[in-house]
């Protein structure tokens, strides 16, 4: 019995390339809705890609929502029980809808189902929120069903029970990008929500290749863009979870290695190196200063 059809892709791009999107779409199951949210007002992308597969609609958020929140959004425009978070870089295994079948059957209570990597990758699609028992988790055994509960999952792809969250917003607007998905776990950890880990959802995460901020055209603007949110959203998460000072005095090492290292390299001419640790610099001191989540790859948004 097929349970396809109550389940929902949500893919949030913002002028993705369009090959690596299209490799994502194809991979998926051709029962299964795709709802794209494009963080953009292009409607020559919407047009195309609606004309182009049959299962997909794309509804235009006419700004960059970012991860979070244009997550948010696909989810406020779904009607299915069930929502699958896609990035647009993740290519699925062909037994992949096969399997998340057998998870939409109801028989299994979960709040998100996380996926696994294929053997070329090295690193865990899970973790726990205190490192140090990351290596436990790592020996821990698949369980019934193939799963095994997890304190968070990547974000990259993510099974979500729409029925087993109890908030109106999944994610935190505040972060426009990193530590996105493990703050929606904690929250939901803390919500008394489950969280498990599927051996058998398999994907191919390309990595970093979601969004026109890796057009190599904006190399340095993209080191720039991701060193400043990286910084602002380690502070504002260790913050979230603990205290003003205890997150300063977690990242104030940083911030003065930051600081030092950016003048070396302004000594010695290096403005790729410059460019992130002034990024990395700066995205502390907004967050030490209370600022807003507000930088943007500008030249992307004339």
């Amino acid at each position: 019995m097929s349970n396809l059809e109550n389940l929902t892709v949500i893919i949030v791009t913002y002028r993705t390339n369009q090959d690596i999107l299209d490799d994502c779409i194809n991979s998926i199951d051709k029962n299964v809705k795709i709802l794209i949210v494009e963080n953009s007002n292009d409607i020559n992308f919407k047009e195309k890609y609606e004309k182009k597969f049959s299962n997909v609609s794309v509804i235009l958020s006419n700004k960059n929502l970012g991860y979070g929140g244009g997550n948010n959004f696909g989810f406020e425009n779904i009607k299915t029980r069930y929502g699958l978070i896609s990035n647009p870089d993740v290519v699925y295994d062909k037994n992949f809808f096969e399997e998340i079948n057998k998870y939409l059957a109801q028989e299994i209570k979960f709040s998100i189902i996380g996926v696994s990597y294929g053997n070329e990758e090295n690193y865990l699609p899970y973790g726990s929120f205190d490192n140090k028992k990351n290596k436990i988790l790592k020996e821990k055994n698949y369980e019934q069903n193939n799963l095994k509960e997890v304190d968070w999952v990547v974000g990259c792809s993510m099974l979500i029970d729409t029925n087993n969250i109890n908030s109106p917003k999944l994610f935190d607007e505040n972060i426009f990008l990193y530590f996105e998905e493990i703050d929606f776990c904690r929250q939901t950890k803390i919500k008394g929500g489950k969280i498990y880990s599927s051996s058998k959802l398999i994907v191919k995460h390309l990595g970093h290749k979601g969004s026109a901020a890796t057009d190599p055209n904006y190399t340095i603007e993209t080191e720039m863009f991701r060193n400043w949110h990286w910084m602002w959203s380690s502070f504002y998460y260790h913050k979230k979870y603990s205290n003003y000072l205890l997150a300063m005095k977690k990242m104030f090492g940083k911030f003065v290695k930051s600081f030092f290292k950016m003048i070396f390299f302004a000594i010695i001419f290096n403005k790729k190196k410059q460019t992130m640790y002034f990024a990395r610099y700066s995205g502390l001191l907004n967050a030490f200063i209370g600022r807003k989540s507000w930088y943007r790859v500008k030249s992307l948004f004339k």
